[in-house]
């Protein structure tokens, strides 16, 4: 079974059109209205997953085919392109083979889990989602919670597919003056932040959650409650987004959204670490600070995020004008080409005229080897007379016996005079006296 839910995570192709007429509005689906802020569709998709997964509905079709349906429609409501996208035009506007589901690791057998982890490590996006046992648990109230003091930071390893669970208590103040929890781990481990509200029957049910990031050499998650709008921004790129460069830059700041829980009430509150790995267990550090000893940046961040927004809005009007002047730009390189390539062949053609007056014939070109086989005269003369010489250069030296005396005697003073030397002592000096 865990080999079949893990092949879901895409659509199957070949869905027709009649089975995109059958499925119901995402909005219905997840029972929430269209003007749903993010954090109200993720927590509804989270109660109604938690309320359909197989591990707690069994071998229920009804129950696989509803769980299906919910993981669809939150993937088209929780991605802001292809939510726009629906809303402006149904199903149609939105290519369902690359449909993502969130997985839930401790679902999948070893080999698909292997795999997972393969397609993670090429860069495939695959996205997960804590384990229904994990929330079953919190939700009644059956999970162990470690105290946790504010300024402290507390170091651990959590297994994977599994969490820690921390309570924190903030007084009037404190709430007033803003709450901030990070946890961050040295070796990289993947993992999620969540934050828990409490439920009327002790049990807790999952509000927020944050995913690990890569910053540098940690991996880092925060949770930010300062009294003011505090924004969220996924860095997870879009399939059809990361093909085009284009695209991929102007929908970078579209995940930029607004969190639903801006501040804390005074009382308990309760975090948790889950480990996200696909194998190993994930090491991390958690701290939860005041805002009151940070004034400086909570300033600051409200700047940034303000001139963000700003960024964002100017971003799209200046998309307008980049494809009106990229199409321009287009037309232009493809009209220069073409002038070219009709200015080369009327020059081309001229040229053709202009060697066309004349009554010779086109001359024929001998191959090279036709000359490499037949040398000229002139060398056979010249090699002739070189012979020549050589042979009379041969008759006219004496021999050994009819050497004279005085001619081996001057050979003798000459060796003496001038000795041989060997070819390892030969100066190099050069005689001034001889040209060169």
């Amino acid at each position: 079974m865990a080999g079949s839910r893990f092949g879901s995570f895409k659509s199957e192709k070949g869905d027709s059109a009649a089975t995109a007429v059958q499925r119901r509005d995402p909005y219905e689906v997840l029972g929430v209205g269209r003007n749903a802020t993010d954090q109200e569709i993720k927590s509804a998709f989270r109660r109604m997953a938690l309320k359909y997964h197989p591990d707690k509905s069994g071998d229920d079709p009804v129950a696989s085919d509803m769980f299906q349906e919910v993981t669809f429609s939150y993937n088209i409501l929780s991605d802001p392109d292809k939510r726009r996208q629906y809303d402006t035009s149904g199903f149609e506007a939105i290519e369902s083979d690359s449909q993502e589901l969130e997985l839930d690791l401790s679902s999948l057998n070893a080999v698909n889990t292997m795999f997972a982890a393969i397609f993670s490590k090429l860069g495939v996006p695959i996205k997960t989602t804590v384990s229904a046992t994990v929330l079953e648990e919190a939700l009644n109230g059956s999970v162990m919670v470690s105290q946790l003091q504010l300024g402290n930071s507390v170091h651990k390893k959590v297994e994977k597919q599994s969490a820690h669970f921390y309570s924190v208590d903030i007084t009037e103040k404190e709430a007033k003056m803003g709450l901030v929890c990070r946890v961050q781990s040295t070796d990289r481990s993947k993992f999620k932040l969540l934050y828990f509200e409490l439920e009327e029957n002790g049990g807790l049910s999952l509000a927020l959650q944050e995913d690990s990031v890569k910053t540098g050499k940690v991996t880092s998650a925060g949770l930010y409650f300062l009294g003011f709008p505090v924004y969220r921004f996924e860095q997870n790129t879009p399939a059809a987004a990361a093909k085009d460069a284009d695209s991929a830059f102007f929908k970078k700041l579209d995940s930029f959204q607004p969190c639903d829980i801006n501040e804390l009430k005074p009382g308990t509150h309760f975090f948790a670490v889950y480990g996200d790995n696909f194998f190993r267990s994930a090491s991390y550090t958690i701290e939860v600070v005041c805002g009151e000893s940070f004034p400086a940046e909570k300033e600051k961040l409200q700047s940034v995020e303000a001139k963000i927004l700003t960024k964002r809005a100017e971003l799209s009007k200046f998309e307008t004008e980049y494809r009106e002047v990229l199409a321009k730009f287009t037309e232009m390189t493809s009209r220069y080409t073409q002038e070219m390539q009709t200015i080369d062949n009327l020059l081309k053609e001229r040229n053709e005229i202009h060697a066309s007056y004349t009554n010779k014939s086109p001359l024929k070109r001998s191959s090279s080897k036709n000359k490499a086989k037949s040398p000229s005269k002139w060398c056979k003369g010249e090699e002739e007379k070189y012979h020549k010489k050589e042979e009379k250069k041969v008759k006219d030296q004496p021999t050994d016996e009819c050497r004279s005396a005085d001619e081996d005697s001057n050979e003798k003073k000459t060796k003496e005079r001038f000795p041989r030397k060997k070819w390892l002592n030969i100066s190099f000096k050069v005689d001034r006296r001889k040209p060169c």
